[in-house]
């Protein structure tokens, strides 16, 4: 059947508490590699987030006089955004039970997001040299880990209806020249619940888990 993973659906979460909970989670795992892997799937209200080594180039505000919320974390990657309609996915896994190789890793993130677009008859692509998915042009996954000892924690993020307006404070991910997309610009009515469902479904096929999920 393959290896664990707990399916722990969440709604909308501030992000100072998906972080906490996701340090607490690789900690745990640190400390007793045989706990089971988990996939947190939620959404945050807005916030901008920056990887360890991001540029503030790529912020089109003054961080010092901003009135949103800004985290600079321990990930890859440049500056992102989440908002509501954004699907968040956190896997924690202990790569020493799948292949402890990051590129491998990523490219195995961006294929479950691919798998879910071919679920809806859309062609999901990736860009040479660059980390996401891409929808005829338009960037609609972004992808941003970090990894501990083989233990992962931060993950991707799926626009699935979000209000885009709050990318155009930033360089989203520090490319300039491409425009980022949601699904609902493709597929009217599309929601975060049908995501939700698509991306369990995809995860579970890419990494080959018995997916169980955390819901009463």
């Amino acid at each position: 059947m393959g290896r664990r993973c707990l399916l722990d659906n969440q709604g909308l979460v501030p992000y100072s508490v998906a972080w906490k909970q996701q340090q607490e989670l690789v900690n745990s795992r640190l400390q007793d590699p045989s706990l089971d892997d988990v996939l947190l799937l939620l959404e945050h209200p807005p916030v901008y987030t920056l990887g360890q080594g991001a540029s503030l180039d790529f912020l089109k505000f003054d961080p010092a006089q901003a009135n949103v919320e800004l985290h600079r974390v321990e990930r890859g990657g440049e500056v992102t955004y989440h908002c509501p309609g954004q699907l968040v996915g956190y896997p924690i896994l202990n790569l020493r039970y799948y292949r402890q190789d990051l590129h491998w890793y990523l490219r195995q993130l961006e294929e479950v997001l691919i798998k879910l677009l071919d679920f809806y008859g859309l062609q999901g692509k990736r860009l040479a040299g660059m980390t996401g998915v891409w929808l005829e042009g338009r960037k609609v996954a972004a992808i941003g880990i970090k990894v501990k000892r083989w233990i992962t924690m931060h993950g991707f993020s799926l626009n699935v209806c979000p209000d885009l307006t709050g990318f155009e404070r930033i360089v989203p991910c520090g490319i300039a020249n491409r425009p980022v997309g949601s699904l609902a610009q493709f597929i009217p009515d599309f929601t975060v619940e049908q995501a939700r469902w698509a991306i369990a479904k995809a995860f579970r096929e890419v990494f080959e888990v018995q997916l169980i999920s955390l819901e009463s």
